[in-house]
């Protein structure tokens, strides 16, 4: 059974003046320590990469915190919300602290898909509920 449903689209342009603005300190807000170790390498070796790397979670996030019904309320925190990604490269949710707790606890299963072109990120998430815990 569907708990929610999230979308967004991010104006990459507007991540990538917000890093000219803000610094690391900007991706530091919203990536988890893993998804900033791969921020660096990706912005080491070609920045326009790492700034698309960081729409994209940019726009998980949201349409996540959409799909849970909470925003960016708590337990939604930027850092507590990661998009990971399986050996086949599909992306997923991975959570911490708090927020997994949460999620667990209302028996929640999250399904994400991202994309990027030219000056847009864009994020389809749908969370189910798993054995009805949630509703």
């Amino acid at each position: 059974m569907i708990y929610g449903i999230g979308t967004d689209i991010c104006d990459i342009r507007r991540i990538k003046a917000s890093l000219a603005r803000h610094g690391e300190r900007f991706a530091q807000k919203i990536l988890s320590d893993a998804e900033l170790a791969t921020w660096r390498a990706r912005s080491q070796r070609w920045p326009e990469r790492g700034v698309r790397y960081l729409a994209t979670r940019f726009s998980a996030k949201e349409a996540f915190s959409k799909a849970i019904g909470l925003g960016m309320t708590m337990p939604m925190t930027w850092r507590s919300c990661e998009i990971g990604k399986l050996p086949s490269g599909q992306p997923t949710i991975v959570l911490h602290g708090q927020l997994k707790t949460w999620f667990e606890a209302k028996g929640l299963s999250a399904h994400v898909t991202v994309t990027d072109e030219t000056d847009y990120a864009a994020t389809f998430c749908v969370v189910e509920v798993m054995n009805n815990i949630g509703i």
